[in-house]
C-alpha cells in the first residue's frame, strides 16, 4: 500500500506526529505533499533511476520527500547530518544526486556541498538553494503518469573507511506494491493500521526510516522524536499510547539508569511490541529489559544489503540468552577459512543463502567480496549457530566498532592520524562501554617517547577537526610498540583482546 490508499479511506488519520512540537501530519497532507514534489521531480529531469539525496534532521518534511522518491522510481540516499563536508559531500558526489533537500538547520554543511542540478532548502534561504515551499507549491495533485516504486540507497563504510552506496536492483512494480519489510512487520510484530510507532533514532539510519516508511505502507502512525531522550520516550510511550518501537541497545541502557521511581511512574501499558536491534545487546541488559517491560521485547539481525533476516521472540531468547534469532529469510551457513560448513556450536563468517541481488555502488571489488562461489552473501560477520538453528554474534571481520548503534570504521580514522606529526604508528579500536556498547580507543606509537596528556588531548581535537565527532576517540593510550607480523600488517585481535582481558594503560584525554 501507499499513503493515497489511507487518504482515500481516512483523510485525517495521522500519519506523522512530531514529539517535541506535537506537528501532526495527516494522510491527506502526505499523499498531496509527496505528488507535488514527485512532479517538481519529473519536471527537474529526474526519472526512474535517477538519485535523490536528503540532507536532512528528524523533520516532518523526511517522509514527503521518501514518499515523493519512492513514488517516482528514484534512488534515494539519505545523509548523516552529523558527517564532516568532505564525508557528505562525498556521498552526494559518489550517489549521482541529481537532486537534493536540505533545509535551514543544516545550512553550514549544506553549503559545503558540491553543486547538483536541483537543490532545495526547508526553511530560511541558503545561497544556491531553491526555497522548497515555492517550488513545490502550485505543482499539480494528482499523481504523475508513470508512478512505480522506488527504492532506498544506504551507504555504508568499508574496510577502507570510505562509505559504499548498497544498491539493490529498482523493483520494477507499480506504486504501491510495498516490499518484504511490510510483510515483516504484519507478520512478525503485529503492525496494522491502529499501530503508533515510537521512532527515537535518526531518519538517515536505514531501520528507523524504513521501519517508519512501512508503518506508513500498512496506515499506522509514526511517532518521531527529534533527539533521543530516556525520560522524554517514557513520557511519549504515555501520552501517545505507543503500541510499536524500535530502540538501540544504548537505548536501553541509558532508560535502565533512570532512578527506578522515574521508571516505575509511567504508564507503559499500551506497548505490544518493543523491537530492537543495530548492535549487540549485553545479555544482562535485556534480561533487564524483559524483566521490567515483560515479554514483549524482540530482536532482529539484518542489514541494509537485504540478504538476509534473523529474529528471535522474547521466550525463545530467554532459551537461548545472547542469541540474535533464527533465520527468517535466507538460509545461514557458518563457514570456515576455506569456504566449508562449519558444525554447530563452531565459530566461522556468517553467509546468507538468498535470491537478494545488490551491489556496492561503483565498487565491484567489493561487491565481489561480499558473494562466494556459491553465491551466498556475507554482512562480514562472526559467529555460530547452535544446535537449534539460533544464530550467535561474536565478532566483526572488518573489526567495525559499534557505538551507540552506529556504525564506526577504525581505518578512516587511522589513516587521518597516521598522519599527525606526534603519531609514529596507530591502531584504533572498540572497547567495552557500559552505556554506549563499544566507544572508540586509539592506541598510538608516539614520535616523541614522552608523549602525555597534551598530545592525547591534540590528537582527539585533531580527529574532532576532521572527522564527524561520533567517529573520534574518546580516550587515547600510548604503547612502546603494536601488534605486526613481519609484513606490516597489524594484529587487532591480539590487540582487542587485551583490552578485554586487562585493565591495559591508563587513558588519555577523556
Amino acid at each position: 500500500m501507499y499513503p493515497g490508499h489511507h487518504a482515500a479511506h481516512r483523510p485525517d488519520a495521522p500519519a506523522v506526529v512530531m514529539a517535541t512540537s506535537g506537528l501532526v501530519v495527516t494522510y491527506a497532507d502526505l499523499e498531496a505533499r509527496s505528488i507535488r514534489l514527485s512532479h517538481l521531480l519529473r519536471a527537474r529531469g529526474l526519472g526512474p533511476g535517477s538519485h535523490l539525496a536528503v540532507l536532512l534532521d528528524n523533520d516532518p518534511h523526511y517522509f514527503e520527500v521518501i514518499w515523493a522518491a519512492l513514488r517516482a522510481g528514484l534512488y534515494v540516499t539519505p545523509i548523516n547530518w552529523h558527517l564532516g563536508p568532505s564525508e557528505a559531500g562525498y556521498i552526494v558526489d559518489d550517489c549521482g544526486a541529481e537532486a537534493l533537500v536540505t533545509n535551514a538547520a543544516l545550512s553550514d554543511l549544506a553549503s559545503s556541498l558540491p553543486p547538483v542540478p536541483t537543490r532545495l532548502s526547508i526553511g530560511a534561504g541558503i545561497d544556491g538553494y531553491d526555497d522548497y515551499a515555492g517550488a513545490v507549491d502550485g505543482m499539480p495533485t494528482d499523481p504523475i503518469a508513470d508512478e512505480a516504486e522506488g527504492a532506498y540507497m544506504f551507504y555504508s563504510s568499508g574496510t577502507t573507511g570510505r562509505p559504499k552506496g548498497i544498491k539493490p536492483p529498482l523493483p520494477g512494480a507499480p506504486f504501491g506494491t510495498g516490499g518484504r519489510l511490510d510483510q515483516l512487520l504484519r507478520g512478525l510484530y503485529g503492525f496494522d493500521e491502529h499501530a503508533r510507532y515510537l521512532c527515537p533514532a535518526p531518519l538517515y539510519h536505514a531501520a528507523p526510516i524504513g521501519w517508519s516508511i512501512a508503518t506508513q505502507r500498512i496506515g499506522g502512525t509514526v511517532v518521531v522524536m527529534e533527539r533521543f531522550d530516556a525520560v522524554a520516550a517514557l513520557d511519549l510511550i504515555e501520552r501517545e499510547r505507543i503500541s510499536h518501537a524500535q530502540f538501540v541497545p544504548t537505548h536501553f541502557v541509558r532508560m535502565l539508569k533512570l532512578p527506578a521511581e522515574e521508571r516505575m511512574s509511567r504508564d507503559l501499558s499500551s506497548l505490544r511490541t518493543v523491537v530492537h536491534a543495530a548492535a549487540p545487546c549485553p545479555v544482562e541488559v535485556k534480561q533487564r529489559m524483559l524483566d521490567w517491560w515483560g515479554p514483549i521485547v524482540y530482536e532482529y539481525y539484518s542489514g541494509s544489503e537485504g540478504s538476509g533476516f534473523c529474529a528471535i521472540g522474547p521466550d525463545e531468547w530467554r532459551a537461548h540468552p545472547g542469541s540474535v534469532g533464527r533465520a527468517v529469510v535466507g538460509t545461514i551457513h557458518v563457514l570456515d577459512d576455506d569456504g566449508n560448513d562449519v558444525p554447530p556450536g563452531d565459530i566461522g563468517q556468517i553467509w546468507f543463502e538468498s535470491q537478494a541481488a545488490f551491489e556496492y555502488h561503483n565498487d565491484p571489488a567489493k561487491t565481489r567480496g561480499a558473494f562466494n562461489d556459491r553465491g551466498w552473501s556475507t554482512l562480514g560477520d562472526v559467529g555460530y549457530v547452535d544446535p537449534d538453528g539460533y544464530l550467535y554474534l561474536t565478532d566483526r571481520v572488518s573489526h567495525m566498532i559499534i557505538s551507540g548503534g552506529v556504525n564506526i570504521y577504525p581505518q578512516e580514522v587511522e589513516n587521518l592520524l597516521v598522519l599527525h606529526p606526534s603519531v609514529m604508528d596507530v591502531a584504533v579500536i572498540g572497547v567495552p562501554d557500559d552505556e554506549m556498547g563499544e566507544s572508540v580507543k586509539a592506541v598510538v606509537v608516539p614520535a616523541e617517547p614522552a608523549a602525555g596528556d597534551d598530545v592525547a588531548a591534540e590528537l582527539i581535537a585533531y580527529c574532532r577537526a576532521n572527522l564527524a565527532g561520533f567517529k573520534c576517540p574518546r580516550s587515547v593510550d600510548f604503547v612502546d610498540e603494536l601488534p605486526r607480523l613481519p609484513t606490516g600488517k597489524l594484529l587487532k585481535r591480539v590487540l582487542r583482546d587485551r583490552y578485554r582481558s586487562e585493565p591495559g594503560p591508563a587513558p588519555r584525554g577523556q
